[in-house]
C-alpha cells in the first residue's frame, strides 16, 4: 500500500508542477498580448510560483522527474524577459 500511495503522491507532485508551468505560460502569453504592468507582474508571480514548484518537485522526485518542466520554465523566463524589455521601451 505504501508504494501505491507514494506513486499517487509523485504523480500529484508532477501534475502540480506541470500545472504551475502551464499557468506561467498562460500568464506570459497574456502579458505578451497586452504588455501592461499589471499583467507583467502577474506573470512574474506565476514564474516565482513555478520556480518554487519545480524546486520542491526536484527535492521529492529528483532532477529527472521535472526536467521537462524546468526546460519549459527556462523558455517562459526568456519570453517574460522579452515582454519586460518591450514594456520598458514604451
Amino acid at each position: 500500500m505504501a508504494q501505491y500511495d507514494s506513486g499517487l503522491q509523485s504523480h500529484s507532485v508532477e501534475a502540480q508542477t506541470q500545472n504551475s508551468v502551464d499557468r506561467l505560460h498562460n500568464a506570459v502569453s497574456q502579458a505578451m498580448s497586452h504588455p501592461m504592468e499589471q499583467l507583467i507582474e502577474q506573470a512574474e508571480r506565476s514564474k516565482d510560483h513555478a520556480e518554487q514548484a519545480i524546486k520542491q518537485a526536484k527535492e521529492s522526485l529528483g532532477e529527472e522527474a521535472v526536467e521537462v518542466a524546468a526546460d519549459m520554465l527556462a523558455i517562459e523566463e526568456k519570453r517574460l524577459d522579452a515582454v519586460k524589455q518591450v514594456h520598458r521601451r514604451q
